[in-house]
């Protein structure tokens, strides 16, 4: 299956349901909203879609979202996660004006998990292997951190341990060289659909460009294979949107997060 049409419409109706917030700590809705409660103080909003939603009705859903989670105290940020191919009239407008900034834009990939399951060499003394450990784990974010430019935050490992003691199915992959992590990438099979995603990878600046996120890469597919995955599906960036349509993988929409903070 490689016509974009039928892969945003498998996207749609696979992956924007509870397969895309496994780690909920509680999920309320507002309408079409599906209004998610993470560890750590992050809210998330998301949704199958704005259900035909007009420009006032979008900015109510907007301003009902933002009460719910001014409401609890212990949210600290949330992010409003919209997509390129969602008819939502207003919806840019109403976010900002309610304290929402939008964050960088992001390729919605979907492909053939088999194109990416291929052999890619590795540079001298770099190998790749699953962590499970959770030192391991924590060294892992920490590594991922500070690649994105964030402060050290013990956030996101607490979030992936609690994840792995309620649901093992989430894979941490990782390359090493010379003692030190240099690539960084999880993959997330989903429960009763094709898919499996490849998410955050990171890369240290200066192991760029020498084939170990392809490789990384190319690990996870492997495994998504084995778990009967047929179909990866990713959030790219910019650096990461070539590597995947070199290997077929089709731009089926694009995604912009946007951020509130308290």
């Amino acid at each position: 299956m490689t016509d974009p049409s039928h892969l945003l419409q498998a996207y749609d109706e696979q992956l924007r349901t509870d397969a895309e917030t496994p780690s909920a700590i509680s999920v309320a809705r507002v309408g079409p909203l599906r209004l998610v409660t993470f560890l750590g103080g992050r809210g998330f909003v998301t949704y199958r879609d704005l259900g035909g939603a007009d420009e006032p009705a979008v900015r109510t859903l907007v301003a009902e979202a933002i009460a719910h989670f001014r409401a609890d105290g212990g949210i600290t940020q949330v992010e409003w996660k919209t997509r390129g191919h969602d008819h939502a009239p207003g919806l840019h407008e109403a976010l900002l004006e309610h304290g929402f900034a939008p964050e960088d834009r992001e390729s919605i990939m979907i492909g053939d998990a088999a194109a990416l399951a291929v052999d890619v060499p590795l540079p001298d003394g770099v190998t790749v292997r699953r962590v499970t450990e959770e030192p391991e784990v924590r060294a892992m974010c920490a590594m991922q951190d500070e690649v994105f430019g964030q402060p050290p935050s013990d956030t996101t490992a607490n979030a992936i341990l609690r994840r792995q003691a309620v649901d093992d199915s989430m894979e941490l992959w990782v390359a090493e060289a010379e003692g030190q992590l240099v690539t960084a990438g999880r993959l997330e099979p989903v429960a009763d659909t094709v898919f499996a995603g490849i998410w955050g990878g990171s890369t240290r600046p200066e192991w760029r460009g020498r084939g170990i996120y392809r490789a990384l890469t190319a690990a996870r597919a492997r495994s998504a294979l084995a778990l009967g995955k047929t179909l990866v599906h990713s959030d790219s960036t910019e650096y990461s949107r070539p590597i995947l349509e070199r290997y077929g993988f089709v731009k089926v929409s694009t995604t912009t997060p946007y951020a509130w903070k308290r």
